[in-house]
């Protein structure tokens, strides 16, 4: 059976290699572009206001409307949820690399799209770069399941965690990159033609060349996923799609000899036994007895992950005002708030988003995707608590730092926790046939949740906003009841976690039960008490 075939078992087997980093690399720009195009959008949003949307008298000068704000910042998620689906299901049936170069064009062409938005107003202006942002989504979320399913099926058992969670930290340095490329163009354009007018009107100087900043940040995007455009067509197919789905014994041995430098035997019967007993569909009772609970594990994490991560992550320009730590727009300039925005995102992604990533990707091999998990959301929990009780305590001159610090642990035990995970286990545990498409679901799932993020957030953010308008309003008080729900959230998201089996040093068909004999064997290894050594954890009953 799966565990057989020679082709699959060179796979699991194989010493790391030169292939596993290029792997990495190709696959991980995807998702550098990705976190760049989605998270650099924050940075510039209340440019966006200062350009099209200034209102003289307002204490909070060029704040968008708040239906414009969710729409900026929204729009890309909903597509990003469609991508997903859409790419998720075509992988499984055109296969992974033949979409793979369509999710990259798509997000080549959108990027410089939307810094090229037109429109006679300012609603036209911002409509046209919500149609494009929408469209980049959908290439980005073509991006998850892909990437994910590639880089789990080149992989060996022994270190596969670790190469799928380093496709994944790419996403860190993609936020890092935003954040470092707003903080340049800024102070270049702040440097060249900002001083006269800053002197004149801190709040009103909105020179007209501020209105290429966002725009050329938008369009930077598109300079990585076109530089590896070339490298994804060059990849073959993933030997575990050619031979478990596509049933081509021949192709999948011919492509892996010539990747893993060694001579594989084709065996096209043991293929053909394999599929023709394991043709169950998504919507089968096979698959609901035998994945049913895993699928309703990987969904509800990643939903209730990213409430919380995206929420963080688009409005921490509105965390960092409702602690002081940035002045208030009133005081600046348009370049001058975006050039301190940056430089407050950037701080917190170099020490707290990048090195969670890459802890994970250290230890993932060794203490198991389930420890991670659970720790990720504990701590996670803790420290939104610790922020949201004390903070009257936090928002007070002089505790800043304090405040930070405590915030940048959040973002390091989200990555080295539950937003690494949550994207790693389901392209691990589910058939190859269905495997893409399960990611997919779980991924869009995660997008739904950083839909309701964006949403709630955009609440918090509005309140604050009248607490700058209006002394007589409770100061922070959106800030402060967002992180007691983010708390609980994350405190639900370590519940759900039991629902997700660990997949630590098994092959994928042991997983997803495709090396089983028979489904009489399939169906008494699934419902027989696994043994202690399968898991690393143990449930109280």
């Amino acid at each position: 059976m799966a565990k057989d075939l020679q082709v699959l078992n060179a796979l699991d087997q194989a010493k790391t290699q030169l292939y596993h980093f290029t792997a990495i690399v190709i696959a991980g720009m995807g998702f550098f572009t990705d976190a760049y195009d989605l998270f650099c959008i924050s940075l510039v949003t209340k440019l966006l206001g200062r350009i099209y949307y200034y209102e003289p008298n307002s204490s909070t000068p060029g704040s968008l409307p708040p239906n414009v704000a969710a729409a900026v910042n929204g729009v890309a998620f909903c597509g990003t949820l469609s991508g997903q689906l859409f790419f998720g299901w075509l992988g499984d049936k055109m296969g992974r690399k033949s979409v793979y170069g369509m999710t990259l064009m798509l997000m080549v062409i959108c990027s410089v799209a939307s810094g090229l938005s037109f429109g006679h107003t300012p609603k036209g202006v911002v409509a046209t770069l919500c149609f494009f942002r929408f469209w980049l989504g959908f290439g980005i979320g073509g991006d998850y399941p892909l990437s994910a399913t590639i880089m789990s099926e080149y992989a060996n058992k022994k270190t596969r965690g670790a190469f799928i969670a380093a496709v994944f930290a790419m996403q860190g340095f993609g936020i890092l990159a935003g954040g470092i490329v707003t903080l340049i163009i800024s102070a270049a354009f702040k440097a060249r033609f900002d001083a006269p007018a800053y002197q004149d009107d801190p709040a009103g100087s909105t020179v007209s060349q501020a209105d290429y900043v966002w725009r050329i940040i938008l369009m930077l995007g598109a300079a990585p996923a076109l530089l590896t455009y070339y490298w994804r067509m060059k990849m073959p197919e993933t030997a575990r799609y050619t031979a478990l789905v596509a049933k081509n014994a021949k192709q999948a041995a011919s492509d892996m000899s010539k990747v893993l430098q060694v001579d594989i035997v084709e065996e096209p019967e043991k293929v053909e036994e394999l599929v023709r007993s394991r043709e169950f569909g998504l919507f089968s009772r096979e698959f609901v007895r035998r994945h049913g609970l895993h699928l309703l594990g990987t969904t509800t994490t990643w939903f209730l992950l990213d409430i919380a991560f995206y929420s963080q992550n688009l409005f921490q320009k509105d965390i960092f005002s409702a602690i002081n730590w940035i002045p208030k727009a009133k005081t600046m300039s348009a370049l001058e708030e975006v050039y301190k925005i940056s430089r407050a995102q950037t701080l917190i992604a170099l020490c707290g988003t990048v090195p969670g990533y890459w802890v994970t990707v250290l230890l993932i091999d060794r203490i198991g995707r389930f420890t991670i998990q659970l720790l990720g959301f504990f701590m996670m929990t803790v420290f939104m608590l610790g922020l949201a009780v004390p903070y009257h305590h936090w928002t007070t001159p002089g505790h800043h730092a304090g405040f930070l610090v405590m915030y940048a642990f959040t973002f390091f035990f989200a990555n080295f926790g539950p937003n690494s995970t949550t994207f790693i286990v389901p392209a691990e545990i589910f058939p190859a046939r269905l495997r893409s498409t399960c990611h997919g679901i779980s991924a869009a799932a995660g997008k739904a949740g950083a839909i309701v993020g964006a949403f709630g957030f955009l609440y918090a953010a509005q309140n604050q906003d009248k607490a700058l308008a209006d002394p007589g309003y409770p100061a922070g008080i959106g800030v402060r009841n967002s992180l007691f729900v983010l708390a609980g959230i994350s405190f639900l998201g370590l519940l759900f976690t039991f629902l997700v089996p660990e997949s630590k040093g098994k092959s994928l068909e042991e997983m997803s039960g495709e090396n089983e004999d028979d489904d009489d064997t399939a169906s008494a290894a699934h419902n027989a008490p696994a043994p202690a050594s399968s898991y690393t954890r143990t449930v109280p009953v």
